[in-house]
């Protein structure tokens, strides 16, 4: 079986900056640079036949290049105990039109649509059930400058998880023209 996502990764500059503003909250477990991308689709486990499927279906997405820049922090909770802290990532419109193209590539290949709100944003920090901060975030030094970047492909990624967390291999990369 294959764990599948589609994302976005920052250019090195922009990730440069995300990771310049780590930092500052115990029991924080801070994302590496290798970890850090905008989830556009969350696909799951699929056999090796629905992977190629998939491989093949994302290869026909056409959408223009993104430019987009960095904005707010946010925390997601379950059941009102912080989890993550994100920083936010637009304008809302461009990447909203990305994130139904690929879903509408998925879906003609037998991928169900994501029940889930969209929320363009990059995971900078996670936390244990035990570790979620009692506190208010230091939201002012977390928040980055609004750095902006141009998107030029967005890639399938395979996730292996392990005893250390997930580690992403890279399956395939598709250019925005």
């Amino acid at each position: 079986m294959h764990r599948l996502f589609v994302a976005l990764r920052p250019p090195a500059p922009m990730r440069s900056i995300i990771l310049s503003h780590m930092g500052g909250v115990p029991g924080a477990r801070w994302q590496a640079d290798e970890h850090l991308h905008v989830t556009l689709r969350f696909i799951g486990e699929v056999d090796r036949h629905a992977a190629a499927d998939v491989v093949a279906a994302l290869g026909a997405v056409r959408h223009p290049p993104l430019d987009l820049q960095l904005s707010e922090i946010g925390c997601f909770d379950r059941k009102g105990r912080i989890d993550a802290i994100w920083v936010g990532i637009g304008p809302d419109g461009p990447i909203r039109t990305l994130h139904l193209a690929v879903g509408q590539a998925l879906q003609r290949v037998g991928i169900p649509p994501d029940q889930r709100a969209f929320v363009p944003h990059v995971t900078i920090a996670r936390f244990s059930r035990t570790s979620a901060p009692a506190a208010p975030l230091p939201v002012a030094s977390l928040t980055p400058p609004p750095i902006a970047a141009r998107f030029d492909h967005f890639l399938l990624y395979e996730s292996h998880l392990g005893s250390a967390g997930s580690t992403y291999e890279m399956v395939e990369r598709y250019p925005l023209v």
